[in-house]
């Protein structure tokens, strides 16, 4: 079963409940290929998250070259690896990025976690629980190399927000993802943003053939929440170092980008898990063991 976007009455009511909860949205973003604006479109949804008076946390799995303080032209001196073996707190391994942003580099720490022994979990778990008045919002940025820890982070997720782009290798890897995550470990729902596409009737038309092709073979329901465009100006503010949401606020990017925030916040959440970000946390510890090392797009 697929849908394109709810009823307006029917996303109101979800984002009530959104704001009412005393918990954090915790929202996976991941992709089935490399190149397809992934991490940039991260960042730019985080942003104009916080235009909405979010507070942000990116926990950011990519490795230095490729992950978000790079694409802000920040550094990160501590990760989430200092902070499991104790020589910086959370707070310090914590970079602040633009608005009500902060940044966890965690690749090397996501990797750890399955070594770790009850207290030194108990610990880690009772970290997190400082940020849960301090954050709304937590996006995961996954990496796209062999080694990413997705599945973990998915299925300890309250969301999955799968990138798409038109190219067949995107679509393919999307749909081998979706189809690991669903009939191995009964993910049936994700968000679909289709990324760099020359306007909505296309992305609409890539969404629409895709969830075709899906619900013949899988049992889950895809929810479309935006499209971005493949604008020139998505190219220059990364030489910037720049959301583009900051720089070109008008742009036909920045306005998906703000809708794309809106329509998330308002999206359905069946795999509503309760608590917070330590809650979080602990589903992650949990599922750490769980490999994507032979996923191949």
């Amino acid at each position: 079963m697929t849908k394109i976007i709810r009823d307006q009455a029917a996303g109101l009511r979800n984002l009530a409940c959104f704001q009412t909860k005393n918990t954090v949205r915790v929202i996976t973003v991941a992709g089935g290929k490399k190149g397809i604006g992934k991490t940039c479109a991260v960042l730019n949804l985080a942003t104009a998250l916080t235009k909405d008076a979010k507070r942000v946390l990116l926990i950011d799995e990519n490795p230095c070259q490729n992950n978000i303080c790079t694409t802000l032209g920040l550094k990160a001196r501590f990760d989430l690896l200092h902070v499991i073996n104790k020589d910086k707190t959370l707070e310090q391994a914590l970079v602040k990025g633009p608005g009500n942003i902060s940044i966890l580099s965690a690749m090397r720490g996501i990797q750890a976690l399955t070594k770790l022994n009850v207290s030194e979990r108990d610990w880690l778990i009772k970290s997190f629980t400082q940020l849960t008045n301090s954050v709304d919002v937590v996006l995961v940025d996954t990496a796209m190399a062999g080694t990413t820890h997705v599945l973990p982070l998915s299925l300890a997720s309250e969301q999955v927000l799968i990138v798409l782009s038109g190219s067949a290798s995107s679509l393919t890897g999307a749909y081998a993802l979706m189809k690991i995550m669903s009939q191995e470990y009964s993910r049936r729902h994700f968000l679909i943003l289709v990324n760099r596409v020359d306007s909505q009737p296309d992305a609409l038309a890539i969404f629409s053939n895709f969830s075709k092709v899906v619900s013949q073979y899988l049992a889950v329901s895809l929810e479309y929440v935006g499209y971005v465009p493949n604008e020139e100006k998505l190219r220059y503010v990364t030489q910037l170092y720049r959301p583009i949401i900051d720089e070109y606020p008008a742009s036909h990017a920045a306005i998906c980008f703000r809708q794309l925030a809106e329509n998330i916040l308002h999206s359905s959440c069946p795999d509503d898990f309760s608590g917070g970000i330590e809650h979080f946390m602990q589903r992650l510890i949990h599922t750490s063991h769980l490999s994507m090392a032979n996923f191949t797009a």
